[in-house]
């Protein structure tokens, strides 16, 4: 099977992402702070939640994080993992790659505001109420249309600058426990309630959830600073502070004794509040605010490079395609925006579950790409090299089971009257549907011209 390569026309864009910027930009497509590990915490207990946060970087993100700096490397392409899976697999499966990732951000999309508003509303709860909790889901996403429509390089300096503002707080948080601990507690450290086998499988779920997404970066390739020596030391630098900015708040409250029994989505601030002042509750609220911002923000980046690459090889119209002067599909941009704001208001436990399930077949795809490029093409330039072939053969064996374990337990979860994983599959068959109807269209318009 033959994968159909298409010349696309290079953009012009004023500036690139450089490395710092790309790595702070991939750091809030994974995790956007210890925000949204609340659940790990009130579901597993001090000890197996820092057990679970740290064997996932090992299981789940560095098998990632290496088939992602391989490929990116060797194929630093716009439009990422769908040209990675496209040549390695062919035109039907590039283009079930770029379904399943879009359906995937369809409800991935709908947390981050859904985030926004759990924290705002612990802030003020009068300005979330009725329509102004949507009214202010809508201003982020346009808040973010209007931000990405300035290029990558501003999401990317954004981040780095959300970064600094998000994780200050917790800085001092870590301080604060540490005190406690010391001189308030002495030995009353890792206290926790009992941990039933459904709250430990919920904190594994949302540990996956919080440890995914590392290879979004890679759709904007032609827009990043020499990927080819970028891609690899980004993924590595932001795995190893993704891991870092989850376990250390963890350890740091459980050295202070914090009773975590009851930890939920927002939480943190509690904690703050305890340990610090309101005023430092206040600081860790309108951090957890503003990570929803900056998740989405670097997400729309990522996740709109995907129609406009379709649109460029002929399976969607090509207007979509259409760049603006900083190089930005702002059509795409525009279209998915609608596409998310239609999707507010699904609970938190099944956005992730159906998130989940549809992220994790398309990561299969790509370790999948990793280990045929390596048959077919072995004289292609590898900048980066993911070790030898049974090691590119390993890597996605983990990954992969915690996928299938994700499935099974989240069998349960129900989603449009149905169980997610029925309603995951259901949307994962569409893909074929829609390939054969962008394949008639391609013809059509094949056709006209000739």
């Amino acid at each position: 099977m033959c994968a159909v390569l298409v010349k696309r026309k290079p953009a012009l864009f004023r500036r690139s992402l450089r490395l710092i910027p790309l790595a702070a930009a991939t750091y809030f497509m994974v995790a956007g702070g210890p925000y949204g590990i609340e659940d790990i915490l009130g579901g597993a207990g001090y000890v197996k939640a820092l057990v679970i946060l740290l064997i996932l970087p090992l299981i789940w993100s560095f098998p990632t994080a290496l088939m992602i700096g391989e490929l990116a490397s060797a194929l630093p392409e716009e439009g990422g993992f769908y040209v990675w899976v496209r040549r390695a697999l062919g035109p039907f499966w590039g283009f079930q790659e770029a379904w399943l990732s879009l359906a995937a951000s369809i409800f991935d999309m709908a947390i981050y505001p859904t985030l926004f508003l759990l924290y705002l509303n612990r802030l003020v709860p009068t300005w979330t109420l009725g329509w102004r909790g949507t009214a202010w889901e809508l201003a982020l996403i346009v808040a973010c249309c209007l931000w990405n429509l300035r290029g990558a390089p501003a999401v990317g300096d954004g981040s780095m600058a959300l970064f600094v503002i998000l994780l200050s707080p917790f800085a001092v948080l870590v301080a604060a426990a540490v005190w406690h601990g010391l001189h308030l507690h002495g030995n009353a450290v890792w206290r926790s309630g009992s941990v039933s086998g459904e709250g430990l499988s919920t904190a594994i779920l949302v540990g996956l959830w919080n440890y995914m997404g590392w290879d979004n970066a890679s759709t904007v390739a032609q827009e990043v600073e020499n990927p080819q020596r970028n891609y690899p030391r980004a993924m590595f630098l932001s795995t190893a502070v993704v891991a870092l900015s989850y376990a250390i708040p963890l350890a740091a409250i459980a050295y202070a004794g914090l009773d975590i029994s009851r930890f939920t989505t927002g939480s943190w601030a509690d904690a703050a509040t305890m340990l610090a002042g309101s005023w430092l509750g206040v600081a860790i609220v309108l951090g957890g605010a503003l990570t929803g911002l900056g998740m989405f923000n670097a997400l729309m980046m990522s996740y709109t490079r995907l129609p406009m690459v379709l649109a460029e090889d002929g399976m969607l119209p090509s207007f979509i395609a259409a760049r603006n002067r900083y190089g930005v599909p702002w059509i795409a941009v525009l279209l998915c925006s609608l596409a998310w704001a239609l999707a507010l208001h699904f609970s938190f436990e099944r956005l992730i579950s159906i998130d989940l399930i549809l992220y994790g077949a398309s990561l299969i795809l790509e370790f999948l790409a990793l280990v045929v490029l390596r048959f077919r093409e072995p004289a292609l330039e590898r900048p980066f090299r993911a070790g030898g072939l049974a090691t590119a053969i390993a890597l996605g064996v983990m990954p992969t089971a915690l996928i299938v374990y994700a499935a099974f337990v989240s069998r349960n979860e129900r989603m449009a009257h149905m169980p997610a994983l029925a309603f995951g599959l259901i949307v994962a068959a569409a893909g074929p549907v829609f390939f054969g109807i962008s394949r008639v269209v391609r013809g059509r318009n094949a056709a006209e011209r000739v």
